[in-house]
């Protein structure tokens, strides 16, 4: 095997395996990434198991074709150090050593053989559909802060995501809760597409945003009973889906919440920012007491302090409620219009948190107690 790569494109590539592969795997094999060179390709996979990354470099000058496997961790951490844009030359020499030469430097890392290396290939082509990589990314992004970290119930340690129907129109629409707090996202399907229910993976979501944040253009979805398939212009990325059932979520958005507040958003963000310094771990709530068209944000810590702040809205009631200040800055850092509208309903009823810059994404977010 022997060929040469552009520095820039191999370690894109291999910065993106370091987000699949484990740190601490108890299979050397799994801290291997697979690199196979043919037709002037050389195709990168890395994976644990339940998450196959797959790239492709094309154009490359192979002298050479054939296929190893070495160290994701160590081969990234040198070619990161190579001068940007340079080509490096690998080849594998007879002591099976992956041999890499850029400008005066030259390393000879151990290998371990591609057929020890785990591969599946499925096929996925029966329910595929395509969708825009940004708008994917909206929908991810939208959701992916209320995913819980609670392992006892895997089940909402990832996104629902779903087929919808509103008003003769499809969306896939994707939730994710972990139960303080809710995040609702959808987008429009130009036309039916026959897609089973799943939920996918915390780690998938941010494998699979890292990639769409450098990508515009079609991704095609397909899934099969328990994996689904991302397939985007040079990467693959095939992930297992969480077995569970995820909670109904519909009858948790608060109905009736006639409260109305509108405020600016970036002064908001700001603002509740700004409070929640004086409390250390940002437990403490935030504490909203509203009256006519007039907030006043308060933080106390009994440990640190307290902090105060007025800010003119538009409210026509008067509520007192607290919140967790992480989860309104999250909320409010998703959010793509110049104001927030927060729907209230009682001290202790949960808030419906709406973007007027997008009508497909909607917020609930439970109250604090005292």
């Amino acid at each position: 095997m022997k060929f040469n790569v552009n520095q820039q494109d191999l370690q894109q590539a291999l910065n993106y395996c370091q987000g699949v592969i484990e740190k601490r795997s108890t299979l050397p094999i799994l801290s291997n990434i697979l690199l196979d060179v043919q037709n002037s390709k050389l195709t990168i996979t890395a994976t644990d198991l339940d998450l196959i990354f797959i790239h492709q470099l094309k154009n490359i000058e192979v002298l050479e074709e054939g296929k190893i496997t070495t160290t994701s961790s160590i081969m990234y951490d040198i070619v990161r150090k190579f001068s940007p844009g340079k080509k490096i030359n690998l080849t594998l020499n007879e002591m099976n050593k992956l041999h890499l030469e850029s400008e005066k430097s030259i390393f000879n890392l151990n290998c371990i053989n591609a057929s020890e290396f785990p591969v599946t290939d499925e096929n996925f082509n029966q329910n595929e559909f395509v969708i825009k990589s940004k708008q994917l990314l909206k929908l991810l992004n939208k959701c992916k802060f209320s995913i819980s970290n609670d392992e006892t119930r895997h089940y909402l340690s990832g996104i629902y995501i779903h087929k919808t129907e509103f008003e003769d129109k499809n969306y896939l629409t994707a939730v994710a809760t972990d139960s303080h707090r809710m995040s609702i996202s959808k987008i429009r399907l130009e036309k039916e597409v026959n897609f089973e229910p799943i939920i996918l993976p915390k780690k998938t979501i941010f494998q699979l945003c890292s990639l769409l944040d450098n990508y515009d253009g079609d991704v095609k979805v397909s899934n099969i009973k328990s994996k689904i398939k991302f397939e985007l212009n040079n990467s693959i990325l095939i992930s297992k889906i969480i077995d569970g059932k995820f909670p109904n979520y519909i009858q948790v958005i608060p109905k009736n919440n006639q409260k109305k507040l509108e405020i600016n958003l970036k002064l908001f963000l700001n603002s509740v920012d700004r409070v929640a310094s004086v409390s250390l771990d940002k437990k403490d709530g935030v504490k909203f007491n509203l009256e006519k068209d007039i907030l006043n944000l308060s933080v106390n810590n009994t440990n640190s302090g307290d902090g105060k702040e007025t800010l003119a809205v538009k409210f026509e009631h008067a509520l007192e409620i607290s919140f967790n200040s992480r989860y309104l800055i999250d909320v409010a850092s998703q959010l793509d219009g110049e104001k927030v509208e927060m729907y209230f309903n009682d001290t202790a009823s949960p808030a419906l948190i709406k973007d007027p810059g997008d009508f497909d994404s909607i917020f609930v977010v439970m109250p604090m107690k005292g």
